[in-house]
């Protein structure tokens, strides 16, 4: 499974991330799982809603911003976020993504709430390849 770090001293009213991960795959479904958990606590989430999500971008960084835009969209009009995802990713060009997803509309009442992304941005926004695996920098709007 991939891992993230939140660069704290990167912006003061946004959220940077580190993303790594061993395939395009992992390294979108922790993209996401970083995303779910600047927004709530994922223990208080039962995963009784599904949803499933095709996109297709010019180019794989951009299909990543697309995904967590995608995600903080369905955050913001349906209420829903996600803590379990599975994704596919073909990097050829186009690129593609097909994911399943599974979280619940958010309820207070339930879920300890965090950080209410507004959208992701493009400052220092970047995807590579790296040391066999994959490396994306995330800065999301608060």
């Amino acid at each position: 499974m991939g891992r993230y770090e939140v660069i704290e001293s990167m912006a003061v009213a946004d959220c940077a991330l580190d993303i790594e991960a061993d395939s395009l795959d992992d390294l979108f479904v922790t993209a996401a799982r970083a995303l779910t958990e600047l927004m709530v606590d994922p223990a208080g989430v039962s995963a009784d809603v599904e949803r499933e999500i095709a996109l297709t971008a010019p180019s794989l960084d951009l299909l990543l911003f697309d995904w967590l835009s995608e995600l903080i969209f369905l955050k913001d009009s349906e209420q829903l976020v996600f803590t379990e995802v599975s994704v596919h990713v073909d990097g050829s060009s186009p690129t593609r993504l097909e994911a399943r997803l599974r979280g619940a509309a958010l309820d207070p009442a339930r879920m300890t709430l965090r950080a209410d992304p507004k959208a992701v941005t493009f400052h220092q926004f970047a995807v590579a390849a790296r040391d066999g695996g994959w490396r994306a920098r995330v800065v999301i709007d608060i």
